[in-house]
């Protein structure tokens, strides 16, 4: 039975699935295109981290980035590669909604970049409803990144 518990990253266990993130990211993307958030950036402020537990292994990670206007963007999706298709993502993914729609936000939004690496995970999100859109935040479009969007209900 899965578990997901908010993070506070002094673990082991979750760092080492970050660090398993940032460097897939970093393998599939172009210089200076990378914008997932390191361990400092997942500690700052309006930023929630949520574990997935198998056990005491963790096996997906996922957060939340609130951005002050009523939205928030989905931050560092990963779910261990020894549990792929096991329904980690879909299970934090819906924590993650249900959690946005209880703080009372109206959209989530989201970027991720382009290529055979990121067709999962674009899967998953276009499946869960998210559909492509503009640029948000700070966020300047490229040829490999793509921004997607999802309205939440009232």
């Amino acid at each position: 039975m899965f578990e997901i518990h908010v993070d506070d990253l002094t673990g082991e266990p979750t760092r080492r699935l970050l660090a398993v993130h940032l460097a897939g990211m970093r393998a599939n993307s172009p210089p200076g295109s990378v914008f997932a958030l390191d361990l400092s950036g997942l500690k700052a402020p309006g930023v929630t981290v949520w574990s997935v537990r198998d056990g005491l292994e963790v096996i997906g990670i996922g957060a939340l980035k609130e951005l002050g206007d009523g939205s928030a963007e989905v931050k560092s999706m990963r779910t261990h590669p020894d549990h792929l298709r096991r329904g980690v993502a879909v299970l934090l993914l819906d924590h993650i909604a249900r959690e946005a729609k209880a703080r009372r936000l109206t959209r989530l939004s989201l970027e991720t970049g382009s290529g055979p690496a990121f067709e999962p995970a674009l899967a998953l999100y276009r499946k869960y409803g998210f559909v492509n859109g503009e640029a948000f935040a700070d966020y300047e479009p490229s040829a490999f990144n793509q921004f997607l969007h999802l309205k939440l209900p009232d």
